[in-house]
């Protein structure tokens, strides 16, 4: 098989200018590796045909000098997209074979400068979960495994399709999206870059809603530029959503090789947390330490709300799903399960279409909105919430972006968490807070664990300031040398 599908998003962009190969023999060759990669269950639908139309479309454009800034390369969609003419199912039954008849702005954002479509992928149902151990079409397996060890281990959630498509050569990049870690935490698992933007830089139209305040789109890539490259298609103001942000695009990608000298990084002490591996200490202090040789000085700060974000977040989250979810009633397309009158048809098309964790997150949202409860939940997390966004603010007028771990731990066992929900939610208590505060953070492969399974640093920006994010990730990433592969075994 071709090698095409190890190259960068980069490279494949400077391969196609040197004419070195076309798109349609790039696009090919990554058809060809989803094909052979079933066991991961990374890819829902591969839109082959679609594909190599937009391929050749987009070497016909080149040969005409006509070239957008991602044409030719092929990118994977997760499922939470609307994508024209292309299934979207969120991951859920209760979608069933919703086609839209519309496309995302992100998505077209994407097509409008030349990206080809290799299919949608997989994720956790409606975006609820930290393994994609949720979704209705079945896990997905993460392309590591530990060393000497045969075990399947999660890719993380909910964007794991997108994280493991990425790392195992099945596409150049994909579009992802977290609501409270969902791009991070799965780049972490699997040794790729996820940013999260500012909310609001990327348009949330044609997005399924899971909780509106929190969900932002970004894209997860190889590497630091990869990402910023992405990014710079993805996000831009779109009078479709009420909460896009009207700023212009800065150009990302040149600030990846910025200089940091002058820079002031915090170090958040409530990110110490008790019982974290001495290995993401350790790697903690050498990202400290790599920064400070670009000519950074290290300052230790304090996020004092921050023991308070995960319950928050919990509360907030569920509470926004249920009155999202609302509208999947089994009616129009999907799950549709009889019963004696409109009430029974609702409750069991609802109970069959929805998995386990999407209904225990329609619950919790639904309780504590009720009537006795709002004041005493959801009202005291939305002040939580606000008393957050003001530590970020009070501790950026002292450095200019915070350093931390991206997760409590590496690629954990497929079904080894399954039973204790609340060990699961505490795969985001590195992530949460940005998204409580609306803040950009990357994630950047930085480590390997004793077991051989990777382990990435997160840096959060202020707001709008993704470049500065994308300045220190590239940096880190050089330090780091980050290179390691998993052995082919799918």
């Amino acid at each position: 098989m071709s090698t095409l599908n190890e190259l960068t998003l980069a490279g494949a962009i400077s391969g196609m200018k040197n004419k070195d190969f076309s798109s349609r023999e790039l696009t090919q060759t990554h058809l060809d590796a989803i094909a052979d990669a079933d066991a991961l269950n990374a890819f829902l639908v591969t839109t082959k045909e679609a594909a190599l139309n937009m391929a050749d479309a987009s070497d016909v454009r080149r040969a005409r000098g006509d070239v957008g800034p991602l044409d030719g390369i092929p990118l994977g969609i997760k499922d939470l997209f609307c994508t024209k003419g292309t299934r979207t199912t969120a991951g859920s039954k209760i979608l069933g074979e919703f086609t839209p008849t519309y496309e995302s702005t992100v998505s077209a954002n994407l097509w409008r400068d030349g990206a080809v479509m290799l299919g949608k992928l997989n994720m956790d149902e409606f975006a609820m979960g930290s393994s994609n151990e949720n979704s209705a079409f079945g896990p997905v397996v993460n392309p590591w495994r530990a060393k000497g060890k045969t075990q399947k281990l999660v890719p993380g959630g909910s964007s794991g399709g997108s994280a493991a498509a990425v790392t195992a050569g099945l596409c150049l990049g994909a579009t992802a999206t977290d609501t409270g870690g969902s791009i991070r935490q799965p780049a972490s698992f699997t040794g790729t870059v996820g940013i999260k933007p500012t909310y609001g830089r990327c348009s949330r139209w044609g997005i399924v809603a899971f909780a509106s305040s929190l969900d932002q789109a970004g894209p997860i890539t190889r590497t630091v530029k990869d990402a910023a490259i992405m990014l710079g298609s993805m996000a831009g103001y779109d009078p479709k959503d009420s909460t896009s942000i009207k700023a212009e695009v800065p150009d990302f990608a040149a600030s990846c090789t910025r200089s940091l000298k002058g820079l002031r990084i915090g170090v958040p002490k409530e990110y110490r947390v008790e019982g974290m591996p001495a290995e993401i200490e350790k790697l903690w202090a050498d990202g400290m330490n790599w920064l400070r040789a670009e000519g950074c000085e290290i300052v230790d700060v304090s996020l004092p709300h921050t023991k308070y974000a995960l319950p928050a977040y919990y509360i907030i989250a569920p509470a926004e799903a249920s009155s999202n979810l609302a509208r999947y009633d089994g009616m129009r397309y999907g799950v549709r399960v009889d019963g004696t009158d409109l009430t029974e048809t609702y409750e069991k098309s609802r109970g069959q279409g929805f998995g386990e964790e999407v209904r225990r997150r329609i619950m919790i949202g639904a309780y504590v909105l009720s009537a006795g409860f709002y004041d005493a939940y959801y009202i005291r997390a939305q002040k939580v919430r606000a008393r957050i966004a003001e530590d970020f603010k009070n501790v950026f007028e002292r450095c200019d972006a915070l350093l931390t771990p991206t997760a409590p731990s590496a690629a954990f066992g497929i079904g080894s968490r399954l039973n204790d929900p609340v060990q699961m939610y505490l795969n985001d208590i590195f992530t949460v807070t940005a998204n409580l505060a609306g803040l950009p953070g990357i994630s950047v492969p930085a480590a390997l664990d004793s077991s051989g399974l990777p382990l990435g640093l997160q840096v959060i920006g202020k707001a709008l300031d993704e470049e500065t994010c994308f300045a220190i990730g590239g940096a880190l990433e050089r330090a780091a040398d980050f290179n390691a592969k998993p052995d082919k075994w799918w």
